[in-house]
């Protein structure tokens, strides 16, 4: 096997999958030593390339070269031998972006900021494209674009992967700028400690002289008054000097409750954004990105189905995290099959981000039929005409994957049908939920009905 060639068709792949800074800086400059058996030596210019290429790129060098040995490899990173990196001005050159990057590293470990998520990562649709926007301006002309910005919306669509997106954009260039970054839990909790230990000084030292300053879920500081006092100094403090303020939270200001007028002016005072949670094809682009991060190769009909029925990102990771378990256990091709199987167990219940709500059969029966103005008891009824099966399976699909019943519960909600029957109801609206729009429309607007009315 020719390995230069072998390896320049990964690396062409790689180029299409990351940012151009990327790829130069990481990847040009690499080689493929030896492939002996299923187990890749590869070779990179300096020691702090081959760890920064172990620790953060691993799934994705593994997954191409697997996608184009059609084989399961194991990587070993090592060092090319001097001769190969000699060039008359290539060496300083090259070393800066390396040690500006492993700099940024360090910085984003020690800050606890998630160093993998960074704006090439993060997909972007109509629901977050003005986010994404505002982000990137933010990114570029620090403490001059939007300051504050602030980005609210629900679990899992995506405000904390901006937020670490603009940190790591940040240090990349500057990555010994002044950066604090918590919780707004985090933040009322240092308080008391500094009270309660008489370290005031350093709380206000460390968190008034940031030069950019990061509270995610800032909704938590509302109501404490001491909290909001602290924030409302530290705010001004950081503005006054320049700096940066990011906010997150699951709602606007205005609909914080007892948040200090005076903070919630602060807050509105910048640049407000809502975030909406990640429509279809949204979370297909999730599925891909998601799933190449952990070297696994999904096609784009599985990808759909996954998109289809798992509506949460932080649940798309955690079924794509369980996929790759499976995988590594019964290596197999990801197929439409094996994904249906994996969204029909009860585990897929524990992968969604629903309100802590308990829902009774009974409350889902009534949901369906009010959204397709049928009574309850034909649903329950014998009629299989297409305008009853429809809803009765669309009932069988919600009632396995938002309350979790088993195929005999269901059946039994339903009159005593058999369990193949719900087996089949299930499998066919999973199965459908990837192309038929207005099937999804419908799933979504009896979920919003169910959880909302049934607080």
């Amino acid at each position: 096997m020719d390995l230069t060639r072998l390896w320049k068709s990964v690396l062409a792949e790689i180029e299409l999958s990351v940012s151009k800074a990327t790829y130069h800086t990481h990847f040009a400059h690499s080689e493929l030593v030896a492939l002996n058996g299923d187990v890749a030596s590869i070779g990179f210019p300096s020691p702090i390339m081959r760890t920064l290429a172990e620790t953060r790129y691993y799934s994705l060098i593994k997954s191409t070269l697997d996608h184009k040995t059609n084989g399961n490899t194991s990587l070993v990173f090592t060092v090319l031998p001097k001769k190969e990196q000699e060039g008359a001005d290539a060496g300083p050159l090259f070393m800066q972006p390396v040690e500006a990057e492993t700099s940024a590293l360090m910085q984003a470990k020690r800050l606890h900021i998630n160093p993998e998520l960074t704006f090439d990562n993060y997909a972007v649709s109509t629901t977050n494209q003005l986010a994404y926007a505002a982000a990137t301006a933010v990114a570029k002309t620090l403490g001059g674009a939007y300051n504050p910005l602030f980005l609210y919306g629900g679990v899992g669509v995506g405000k904390t992967h901006l937020m670490y997106a603009i940190a790591n954009s940040i240090l990349m260039v500057r990555p010994t700028l002044k950066v604090v970054y918590c919780m707004g839990e985090e933040f009322l909790n240092e308080i008391i400690e500094a009270i309660q230990s008489k370290t005031a000084r350093q709380f206000k030292q460390k968190y008034r002289g940031a030069q950019l300053l990061m509270v995610d879920d800032v909704q938590f500081i509302a109501g404490k008054q001491t909290a909001q006092e602290e924030f409302f100094h530290t705010f001004n403090a950081v503005l006054r000097e320049g700096g940066q303020v990011l906010l997150t939270s699951d709602r606007p200001p205005h609909e914080i409750s007892r948040l200090e007028d005076r903070l919630r002016s602060r807050f509105e005072g910048g640049l407000i954004v809502d975030i909406s949670p990640p429509d279809f094809e949204l979370r297909a682009a999730i599925v891909n990105i998601k799933s190449k991060a952990l070297g696994i190769n999904v096609p784009s009909d599985a990808a759909q189905l996954i998109a289809a029925n798992v509506v949460d990102t932080r649940a798309i990771e955690g079924f794509l995290r369980r996929l790759a378990t499976e995988l590594s256990a019964r290596p197999q091709p990801v197929s439409p099959d094996l994904v249906s199987s994996l969204l029909n167990t009860k585990s897929l219940v524990n992968l969604q981000t629903k309100p802590t709500k308990r829902v009774s059969s009974q409350e889902l029966l009534d949901a369906v039929s009010a959204y397709f103005e049928i009574k309850t008891t034909v649903l329950k009824g014998t009629k299989r005409d297409r305008p009853i099966a429809r809803p009765r399976q669309v009932y069988m699909y919600l009632a396995k994957t938002e309350l979790g019943l088993t195929y005999d519960d269901i059946g039994g909600s339903l009159g005593g049908r058999d369990h193949t029957t719900i087996m089949h109801g299930v499998e066919t609206i999973t199965q459908e939920l990837s192309t038929n729009e207005p099937l999804r429309a419908a799933v979504a607007g009896i979920k919003q009905k169910l959880w909302a009315t049934s607080s």
